[in-house]
């Protein structure tokens, strides 16, 4: 879609939606939603912050799963959804209201570790597909230290730490993974719950995961970069594509994502992004709402709540670990946004 496009949509988005400036209801409105964990430290101080400049304005959100969320938005439980993989067009046609899937933000997977000491670990690409297919068992194996010459690794027990419930992050991960490894592909595959290898250990949640490496010593795990920062757990420097070993952060995540252009329907993924220095696992978040709505004064508020995330908002992304929208998308989210009524 070309800039041009973009602004005209933009600017009809912003005429439809804000044909006066945003004003707080008359009347109290709750909002409530439901869905992924990834995006939940952002998502919990957007609602905080929108309450407190409009007090009469109440959304509460439920990090239950991506796959949870989906299905409370499908049996209309919640106001809205929230999923790192979107809905898929089968899941989408059991919504007789109608789908308007929005990316309101970036968010990036990271393998946190426990290893005391050890605070500089690199892994290659070769090294953090074996860890998770169970080859590797202890943290001296050869393989880990090819990557890191100048550590001395411990003789202690690998954990894999992963999810035991339907997961958005277990997609992103699994995808990235499907995309790198031919053997992975051919084993484990790519989803939101996958068959795992025997020993691996299951745990609910980014929260789930982030506690079960902060208590075991020589975990592994895959969790949002947030969870790792806020419990200051270390984090491995990955591999990428062009064979650089980086760090996710908002430089890394941005060049990664920018490799990605999203079709008509705003859903896309880059599940191995080129880039000297692109981070490898990142992903866009996205919003489920319905078309409609029954009451035109709570269409009006989640209408009004979500520009503000994606406006206003965004300031808050970089401080908790995520990249904001580029100025090129925004316009793009508010023309989507202007469909739900």
């Amino acid at each position: 879609m070309s800039s041009r496009r973009d602004f005209i949509l933009g600017a009809l988005a912003l005429t439809t939606l804000y044909g006066c400036a945003q004003r707080p209801p008359a009347e109290t409105i709750s909002i409530n939603g439901a869905g992924a964990t990834l995006p939940a430290p952002l998502y919990l101080k957007w609602f905080q912050e929108y309450n407190r400049l409009f007090p009469n304005v109440q959304v509460s959100y439920q990090p239950i799963g991506s796959v949870a969320g989906v299905k409370q938005f499908q049996a209309q439980t919640v106001d809205f959804g929230a999923s790192d993989v979107g809905m898929t067009p089968e899941e989408m046609q059991q919504v007789a209201r109608g789908v308007v899937m929005l990316p309101v933000t970036i968010g990036s997977i990271v393998l946190a570790y426990n290893l005391p000491g050890i605070v500089e670990l690199k892994l290659s690409r070769a090294t953090y597909v074996d860890l998770f297919l169970g080859k590797i068992k202890r943290w001296n194996d050869p393989l880990i230290r090819q990557d890191n010459p100048d550590l001395s690794l411990p003789d202690q027990e690998v954990f894999v730490i992963r999810r035991s419930d339907a997961s958005g992050t277990t997609g992103i991960f699994t995808q990235h993974l499907s995309a790198i490894s031919q053997e992975w592909r051919d084993t484990v595959g790519s989803g939101t719950a996958v068959q795992w290898v025997e020993g691996t250990i299951g745990s609910r949640g980014n929260e789930g995961v982030t506690a079960q490496v902060a208590q075991q010593v020589g975990a592994i795990g895959y969790l949002e970069l947030t969870y790792a920062k806020q419990n200051r757990l270390p984090m491995a420097r990955l591999q990428n594509k062009a064979g650089n070993y980086v760090m996710a952060n908002t430089a890394t995540v941005r060049e990664a994502i920018s490799t990605l252009q999203l079709p008509e329907n705003l859903l896309g993924f880059v599940p191995d992004p080129e880039g000297a220095n692109a981070y490898p696992i990142v992903t866009y978040s996205w919003l489920l709402l319905y078309k409609s709505y029954s009451n035109p004064a709570q269409s009006r508020a989640l209408r009004e709540v979500v520009n503000w995330c994606i406006t206003e908002g965004q300031k808050f992304a970089e401080e908790l670990g995520f990249v904001p929208l580029s100025p090129e998308l925004v316009p793009r989210v508010q023309a989507a946004l202007a469909q739900v009524s």
